[in-house]
């Protein structure tokens, strides 16, 4: 494969006979080549891009089911429910509604599986005894003390550490990919150093990403 900076040579003769050929201007057909090459080599930063969005993805599912205060369709969607001989989520089995900001109420769509869908709420811990009526489960929002929602932060604090690990671990993959290239001689030093430090960059809009979520989340858990 042809490298930017250690073949910029063989490309700038290359282009210089075929610009005599075609009467094109060597200048000109450098240029060319020289973005086909660069389009060429292996992007490893966006081609792990979906590696980073599947990170922020998971952590944003975890912050739904965080506890607030009020009622959200997040804190029971993606409970497992067991029913039909399979795993699946609550979401995919019953519809979720919201009467009032201190209630939630959930009515599965076949009505044999209410006891499934009741057991695993009970299993899922959520702090909220599901109250049964026919075929509608209702759970009443418990009113969250200040300990409550200390704990609640501090929880939120170990899984925030814990989305920028994940991103880190894509980081070194990265890395590591840029590297093997300068190694094979796939890519120059420079061109290194350029896909190192815009790695760099880019982890750092992924962090602030995942900064920016769990400060919004902070904000209301803490307000009463």
């Amino acid at each position: 494969p042809l490298s930017l900076e250690r073949d910029r040579p063989v490309i700038a003769s290359v282009a210089a006979l075929r610009g005599r050929v075609s009467g094109v201007r060597g200048d000109c057909f450098f240029h060319f080549l020289m973005a086909i090459c660069a389009v060429s080599m292996a992007n490893h930063i966006d081609a792990n891009k979906a590696e980073f969005q599947a990170v922020i993805d998971h952590f944003h599912q975890e912050l739904q089911g965080f506890r607030t205060g009020r009622a959200h369709p997040g804190l029971v969607e993606h409970i497992h429910v067991v029913a039909y001989g399979q795993s699946m989520d609550l979401k995919s089995c019953a519809s979720v509604t919201i009467p009032d900001a201190k209630t939630l109420q959930i009515e599965p769509w076949d009505k044999s599986i209410v006891k499934d869908v009741e057991k695993a709420i009970i299993e899922a811990n959520l702090g909220m005894m599901p109250n049964t009526a026919g075929t509608v489960i209702r759970l009443v929002m418990p009113p969250m003390t200040e300990d409550n929602r200390k704990s609640m932060v501090k929880l939120l604090k170990q899984r925030e550490e814990a989305a920028k690990i994940a991103v880190r671990n894509v980081r070194e993959k990265v890395r590591s990919a840029i590297q093997a290239d300068k190694k094979e001689k796939l890519i120059g030093e420079d061109e290194e150093r350029r896909e190192l430090e815009r790695l760099d960059k880019t982890i750092g809009e992924w962090n602030a990403k995942v900064e920016q979520m769990a400060a919004e989340k902070e904000k209301e858990v803490m307000t009463v």
